[in-house]
């Protein structure tokens, strides 16, 4: 296996591919190949751009999202990490569920089908866009105040206001929708993994110990989904990390830890099972 393997950074929901920004310098002065596509009607565009012209989020699916990584990883010459953050998170889980990858890191993920777990603060973060299925095709505006609940609440709030200039975006609606719709259809939900597949590339749950959006309880909660079956699935919690984990004062930290454990646990992986086909 090379040492220095690509790495794929798939971002969550209300962020872009700037949001990785900090991660993606750090690996890169490393001698990685880093990796950081878009969502669909996202792309490279900036925070900016995209919450002057939302319309291209518009009805956008979260099959749609995760093929469009699926062929990405596909398109590399040899299997890369992956790693991903919040609802990139629960991509990432299920392209390696697809067979994809050398092994992958869920960055405070959200829970795919079947995890049941669903905190209070997670709720509350959903609200303002569940509220209204009328809108389920729509991109709602990412307002400042609830920006500053989910993930600056580390932070004065003038502080997160800026933080919100520099990094937020409108939210994806269906893709929320289709997440919570699932997550009581284990066998049949969109965002559906097996949890009990040999074979698996292996997988990493980072938890922020004060995140609002995907705490601690759902990565547990995942992780016992996951120990039913043979696969390396592991979770590690960094105290006081908000939502904001990987721009968050001291992301040097979980980065680092993050690459360290992808590449010590792909060393030990099997050939036959890292595909990147």
């Amino acid at each position: 296996m090379n040492d220095k393997p690509p790495i794929v950074l798939v971002h969550g929901l209300w962020m872009t591919t700037s949001s990785w920004d900090t991660w993606a310098d750090r690996y890169r002065a490393q001698g990685h190949e880093v990796i950081v596509p878009g969502w669909p009607g996202i792309g490279d565009r900036t925070p900016r751009d995209v919450r002057r012209n939302p319309k291209a989020l518009e009805g956008r699916t979260i099959t749609e999202i995760v093929d469009s990584y699926d062929r990405i990883v596909r398109a590399l010459p040899e299997p890369p990490i992956i790693m991903g953050h919040s609802f990139g998170g629960i991509f990432i889980q299920m392209l390696l569920d697809r067979g994809l990858g050398l092994a992958g890191v869920g960055v405070e993920p959200g829970q795919p089908a079947g995890v049941l777990a669903l905190p209070w603060s997670t709720l509350r973060t959903g609200l303002p866009i569940l509220a209204n299925p009328f809108r389920i095709n729509k991109a709602s505006r990412f307002s400042q105040r609830h920006f500053h609940y989910t993930f600056g609440n580390d932070l004065t709030r003038p502080e997160s206001d800026r933080e919100w200039e520099a990094s937020a975006i409108n939210s994806v609606n269906r893709v929320f929708f289709e997440g919570v719709l699932s997550l009581p259809k284990e066998k049949t939900g969109i965002t559906k993994v097996d949890f009990h597949k040999p074979g698996r590339a292996p997988l990493l749950l980072i938890s922020g110990g004060i995140d609002h959006v995907a705490p601690p309880a759902i990565q547990k909660a995942t992780l016992r989904k996951y120990q039913a079956g043979p696969s390396v699935v592991e979770r590690i919690e960094f105290p006081g990390r908000t939502h904001r984990i990987v721009s968050q004062d001291g992301w040097e930290e979980v980065a680092d830890y993050a690459l360290k454990w992808a590449l010590t646990q792909s060393a030990a992986t099997k050939p036959d099972t890292a595909t990147n086909r």
